[in-house]
């Protein structure tokens, strides 16, 4: 599993950025994509800025772009995303189409782009974020909750499609993820309970790695002490 290629989405945020820096400590070579137009990541990482992966030809143009950079794609974390706490009565009428184009539409526009490459190594691998809110979402959290839902049966599905391809195909499902917004949003909650991004980076890689070549289709909860 020496040199592999791993492409990751979302790659400037909290957890994209974690995800990163502990790959880079591994034999991989890293490909990171983000819509922000600054995405700082470790030496040598390939990086596109300014990529909206909710446009199929955009996303498309991306992956292929890293499969021409390094000769192939090995790995694909989705981690780009969104998420939005509100009522539906007080809402925007905005809030459930725009959560479903980000959590949804990108995982499924880059899932889509790296299939082929995917299907040319020998140990294929994408990885999305669910959501543990997905499985009992509370109050406000229905649009984020019924995205995050769509991912955990896009993952499910597209395990199903490439389970004869040599390609696996899982999901994790965090719950709260200690970040500087959570922080902010909840001052009086126990941050420790919450899940560290650099945990949640670990449960991805293992997904990704050689290791866990029986694995797919499984969505795995990593709730902290939640």
């Amino acid at each position: 599993m020496s040199d592999r290629i791993i492409a990751i989405t979302g790659a400037a945020g909290v957890l994209g950025s974690a995800v990163a820096q502990a790959a880079a400590e591994l034999p991989y070579q890293l490909a990171l994509i983000d819509h922000a137009n600054h995405c700082p990541g470790p030496e040598g990482a390939f990086v596109q800025t300014g990529v909206d992966l909710t446009d199929a030809v955009q996303a498309s143009a991306a992956v292929d772009a890293v499969a021409d950079r390094f000769g192939r794609l090995d790995v694909l974390l989705n981690i780009a995303g969104g998420f939005r706490w509100e009522t539906l009565e007080g809402g925007s009428y905005d809030t459930w189409p725009q959560l479903y184009r980000l959590n949804v539409l990108t995982a499924t526009n880059a899932s889509r782009a790296a299939i082929p490459h995917l299907k040319r190594s020998s140990a294929g691998r994408i990885v999305n974020v669910g959501s543990a809110a997905a499985l009992k979402a509370g109050m406000g959290m229905g649009a984020y909750a019924a995205s995050k839902a769509g991912v955990h049966a896009l993952t499910q599905a597209l395990a199903e499609e490439l389970k004869g391809e040599g390609v696996t195909v899982n999901a994790v499902l965090p719950s709260i993820i200690d970040t500087p917004t959570n922080r902010a949003d909840m001052p009086k909650a126990d941050f420790s309970a919450w899940v560290a991004p650099k945990d949640l980076a670990a449960v991805m890689l293992f997904l990704a790695s050689g290791a866990a070549g029986a694995v797919t289709g499984a969505l795995v909860p990593v709730t902290g002490r939640i």
